[in-house]
């Protein structure tokens, strides 16, 4: 039989305190979230609180209860951003009231975009007082991502329109896109205890991919790799929890004491945490005038850092109901990545003021807004191009992913959209076709330079130009490029102008000569290369250039830092030694063999062991 593929989706609850949320999180689920003693004592949520549904056979609902106390808002935070629909709950029997207001505020700066206003305690208001609090609510939401949303007016105590609400979650649930399980594994933290028999635990809402029972991952900002020793899902045991679940891990490698409230879980190797962001920022209508460098609480996942803000433009307040672009400087380092939501509320009065989006977590130290623009709205393949350029050689693609969050197949497919260069070995790695045609331009002109000054040497080496054009360069990168150029020739490792050719005068071209013959004519038993290179007839810095000319030429081979051979005599060696194939022999008997004193015999000897013509054993050779 064919197994029913699950949907999952994560609901929160939003509302002024005392207006019912965990009452009716109870009434939908048979589950108190309250778990504290404090909170069943006081009547009210302190923390969040959990629950779960299985609401049909392919769908199953994880509840958020938050709590709606003013004093409480940050816990709220830490689990509103993980959610896919909210209940906005508002007291049939009060309206709306200050923690309604900012709630939602909250939820709209999220970008939540589904959501069901709930009349609660409906059994203690009449019939039109319930319609009065309908019309304030249907204005309350107009213009936002409410607007046109279901209202359920309910009693968690009598059970009154419990039925129609299950309906209306399960119908906008139905047309809710689930989080992306094929993402890079993110966890924010929201919970971390420790169980006897078990060990560590922490538990999430799973914002995007997957994560396994065994998986190594990483803890963020400690920047330690832990270990996944067992899953669970709703509080049952699974191999694995995927994207939109809230989620159990037990996890090796960390005690609980090491463990807080906003740290976050994330695939291995992948990312880094940042201390700044520039963002597009939103601050509400209800707000002040927000100063350049005001400290304000940062809230983004399930974290609260303190931050300063530095606007981007200018140093004047940014004005209420303004969106702009801005920078924070965080207190403490966060793993957030582009796309990214957060919400900010103020040091006194602690109010939320605004949220936003990051667009950057490596900013530059000056940051155009056209540069912020294109982060925000351009597609993939222009922001890509965008970083890409900016980058000194270009960027490999564990940078990549880190900056963007990214999968490597879709930053492939953007670098192939915006036409950059990649080279694929040693390592994939991208490049900006604009800057490799400017390093080439700049490499003929350093070759054009190199060559005047050096006519009769062929080309300077790699190294020397990675040196001068290219220092600190990934490997290969210099390589690519000048297989790239129309102008630019590598021979082996040397590069020169296609159009140079090495021309000699009529005293080199004698020079080279009484050189070669020099060598030529000693055989074995060459002269002092200082002694030949004095009798050549040009001074010294020609006579040596010739000497590299030869050698290149493989007319002539150094053997040895002090002693040149004529290929000729080396040869001729060879021959000799061809004649004596597996034969062992000590040095007395290969200075008999060729004629020449043990000044010669060594060096000789240890270079045939290098070209592997014989092969050393003790004492002795062996003809290979």
């Amino acid at each position: 039989m064919k197994s029913v593929e699950m949907k999952n989706i994560i609901i929160g609850t939003a509302g002024h305190i005392d207006h019912g949320k965990t009452a009716l999180v109870r009434a939908l689920t048979g589950i108190d979230t309250d778990r504290l003693k404090e909170e069943k004592q006081r009547g009210i949520s302190i923390d969040l609180g959990f629950a779960h549904l299985k609401l049909s056979e392919n769908m199953r609902l994880a509840f958020v209860d938050v709590p709606g106390h003013e004093r409480f808002i940050k816990n709220m935070l830490a689990g509103v951003g993980g959610i896919d629909l909210v209940l906005l709950v508002i007291a049939a029997d009060e309206s709306i009231k200050p923690q309604t207001r900012e709630h939602f505020d909250i939820c709209r700066l999220l970008g939540i975009r589904n959501g069901i206003i709930v009349l609660t305690k409906s059994d203690l208001a009449d019939p039109d007082f319930i319609e009065l609090v309908r019309l304030e609510a249907d204005e309350f939401v107009r213009g936002s991502f409410l607007e046109g949303a279901p209202v359920v007016a309910v009693s968690s105590t009598t059970g009154a329109g419990l039925p129609e609400l299950r309906a209306e979650i399960e119908k906008v649930a139905t047309s809710i896109r689930e989080k992306d399980s094929s993402q890079y594994f993110r966890l924010p933290i929201d919970r971390a205890f420790s169980m006897r028999g078990f060990g560590t635990v922490v538990t999430g809402t799973l914002v995007s991919g997957t994560v396994r029972v065994e998986q190594e991952v990483d803890l963020h900002p400690a920047g330690r790799r832990i270990r996944v020793r067992g899953i669970q899902v709703h509080g049952s045991s699974a191999a694995q929890a995927v994207a939109g679940q809230r989620t159990a891990l037990n996890i090796a490698g960390v005690d609980t004491s090491e463990l807080r409230r906003g740290m976050l879980l994330a695939e291995a190797g992948r990312f880094q945490p940042t201390r700044q962001i520039d963002c597009a920022f939103d601050l509400l209508l209800s707000a002040k005038p927000l100063k350049h460098r005001a400290p304000v609480h940062f809230h983004a996942g399930t974290a609260e850092v303190e931050a300063e803000v530095r606007r981007l433009r200018g140093t004047d307040p940014l004005p209420p109901g303004t969106r702009d672009y801005v920078r924070f400087l965080l207190s403490e380092p966060l793993l957030l990545l582009p796309g990214d939501r957060f919400i900010v509320r103020m040091f006194s009065p602690v109010v939320t003021i605004g949220g936003g989006v990051v667009l950057d977590i490596v900013p530059p130290r000056r940051a155009p807004l056209e540069r912020l623009r294109i982060l925000e709205t351009a597609p993939e393949a222009e922001r890509i191009a965008l970083l890409v350029k900016e980058s000194r050689y270009g960027m490999g693609m564990p940078e990549l992913v880190a900056r963007t969050g990214m999968l490597e197949a879709d930053i492939q497919k953007a670098a192939g959209a915006a036409q950059l260069m990649t080279l694929h070995s040693p390592q994939f790695w991208v490049i900006d076709p604009g800057w490799v045609a400017g390093q080439l331009e700049a490499m003929h002109e350093t070759l054009k330079q190199f060559h005047r000054r050096n006519p009769l040497v062929s080309g300077l080496s790699k190294e020397e130009l990675r040196g001068k054009q290219l220092p600190g360069a990934p490997p290969g990168l210099l390589d690519a490029m000048l297989a790239l150029s129309k102008t630019l020739i590598a021979d082996g490792e040397t590069v020169r102008l296609a159009s140079h050719k090495i021309s000699l005068k009529q005293d080199e071209e004698e020079a080279s000569a009484k050189i070669e013959t020099a060598f030529r004519a000693a055989g074995l038993a060459v002269p002092s290369l200082q002694e030949v290179l004095a009798k050549s007839g040009v001074e010294p810095n020609r006579a040596r250039s010739i000497l590299q000319l030869l050698l290149r030429e493989k007319k002539l081979v150094r053997v040895s830092d002090e002693l040149v051979f004529h290929s000729e005599a080396l040869q001729s060696l060879r021959l000799l030694l061809a004649k004596r194939k597996g034969q062992k022999f000590a040095v007395p008997e290969f200075k008999d063999w060729t004629g020449i004193s043990r000044k010669y015999a060594i060096p000789l000897l240890e270079f045939l062991d290098r070209e592997r013509v014989t092969r050393r054993d003790g004492d002795a050779r062996i003809v290979l």
